[in-house]
């Protein structure tokens, strides 16, 4: 059975978008893509880092497809970084801590399985269709960026088409990144 917690309610979360982003938490792309935690098709969900540190590891996945290096963005061209709130009482999966990851089935190593490889998302994916069903708001998790799962993100799983991660701020690359 999958480990739960409820989120602190104040907690600021973050995410990496591109500037011409018309909505920059529109949910809405995951579902239809796929992401680490949801088929594609699936469920409405928002990927966020829980801090600065886990934002700047997944700044390479975001870039990964484009022909620069951080250190060759502009800050006017490259990604910004927004803040969002959630709304209050948002329970979510555990797959952080050691009894949160025993409790899903993954090895202790996650974001890395038994052999040293990256965890498949098809695996991932999984848990979080279950945890969707099972009503939670989402998969509270370790970066699968580094080796180590060393920062923490977020996989939120609206809970109708009404709730929504309001917007705090918005920082220009060099804000942020630097």
């Amino acid at each position: 059975m999958m480990r739960t917690e409820l989120l602190d309610n104040g907690h600021l979360w973050l995410r990496i978008v591109d500037p011409a982003w018309v909505d920059p938490l529109d949910p809405t792309f995951a579902q239809r893509h796929g992401g680490w935690w949801n088929p594609p098709h699936s469920f409405p969900t928002l990927y966020l880092n829980e801090d600065l540190s886990t934002a700047r590891i997944n700044l390479r996945t975001f870039i990964a497809s484009w022909p620069y290096e951080p250190e060759d963005l502009r800050s006017d061209t490259g990604p910004c970084l927004v803040t969002a709130r959630l709304p209050r009482q948002q329970r979510t999966g555990d797959v952080h801590t050691p009894a949160g990851v025993a409790a899903t089935g993954l090895p202790a190593t996650y974001p890395l399985d038994e052999h040293g490889q990256l965890v498949s998302w098809h695996r991932c994916q999984a848990i979080g269709a279950d945890a969707n069903r099972q009503g939670l708001r989402g998969i509270h998790c370790r970066s699968a960026r580094t080796p180590t799962g060393a920062g923490r993100e977020l996989a939120w799983f609206p809970a109708t088409g009404r709730s929504r991660a309001h917007l705090v701020s918005t920082q220009a690359f060099d804000a942020w990144y630097y």
